[in-house]
């Protein structure tokens, strides 16, 4: 069953039947001849992440976030929530909207592998891409994606009593950035630390370590021609020892590979680049849609 919800200030809220008679909530703004540019979520995270950068990048072009099945305000999904199934939603619906010009694609943690198969599958569909810290299989084991589908299961519990004050500080122990308003602060919080997103989040996270050889072929096919940019956070939290230098490596790899592919490391940034650091992101959707247009 779909909701209604504040998308925030100078953002509209519309819904999109799909084939199989779901209902997405979107959320959209802006105006201009731009490639549209499309917001995809991580994990756990509804089209709110990106209130206050799509609003900023809505200044320049047409743009659309959405919450994907079983978030925020969209309808649940009865089947297994896979990467395929995943890129399949994101077609459906920017078919079902009519949009089948080229689009900048911006993915954020699981939204990157998301929108590489997109681009795969569709290279003609794809204007430019911006991958912000986005999971590569070299960072995401077996033992990672348990701990993972883990924290969503704690997240729910404690939204189950109304204990959100601690998923923020969880997920954010340095803040958001101060350019984020209270307000946009607010309604990431609210749609981020709800039962059922977190709920949608569990099932997503049960199809990860199924999905990694997909994603282990789509990064050894690499991306089409066009302009690309990927930020990567530069600040090691507690945990990322390890892991860090291996992500941000593989990234650059990847990217040196990429024809038209830059790396830019956000120095003391974590994997929330979008709440550390909405600037940052900004500027790379500018980047890629001035080359793109």
């Amino acid at each position: 069953m779909t909701h209604q919800l504040d998308p925030g200030e100078g953002l509209a809220e519309e819904f999109v039947t799909l084939p199989d008679g779901r209902r997405l909530r979107t959320v959209v703004a802006g105006a201009g001849p731009e490639p549209l540019v499309v917001f995809e979520n991580g994990i756990s995270a509804p089209a709110a992440e990106w209130v206050h950068t799509q609003r900023e990048v809505a200044t320049r072009a047409r743009t659309l976030g959405y919450d994907r099945a079983g978030y925020g305000g969209s309808d649940p999904d009865d089947a297994d929530r896979s990467l395929p199934r995943l890129a399949d939603d994101l077609t459906a619906l920017l078919d079902a909207l009519g949009e089948t010009a080229p689009v900048v694609l911006v993915g954020h943690s699981w939204g990157g592998p998301i929108i590489r198969l997109f681009a795969d599958r569709h290279p003609a569909r794809v204007a430019g891409l911006v991958f912000v810290d986005a999971t590569l299989a070299e960072v995401m084991s077996p033992g990672a994606a348990r701990l993972v589908a883990t924290s969503f299961r704690v997240f729910g519990a404690l939204a189950a009593v109304g204990a959100t004050g601690p998923i923020g500080r969880i997920v954010l122990p340095h803040g958001m950035s101060p350019e984020i308003s209270a307000a946009d602060g607010a309604i990431m919080l609210r749609d981020f630390s709800s039962r059922r997103a977190l709920r949608a989040a569990r099932r997503e996270a049960a199809q990860i370590i199924d999905s990694l050889p997909l994603l282990q072929q789509l990064q050894a096919t690499g991306t089409p021609d066009v302009p690309t940019v990927c930020l990567q956070a530069g600040r090691v939290d507690r945990g990322t020892t390890k892991s860090r230098p291996i992500f941000n490596r593989a990234a650059g790899e990847l990217m040196s590979a990429a024809p038209q592919g830059r790396m830019v490391v956000v120095e003391d940034c974590g994997h929330l680049i979008p709440q550390e650091s909405p600037a940052a992101v900004r500027e790379a959707v500018f980047e890629v849609l001035a080359a793109a247009s």
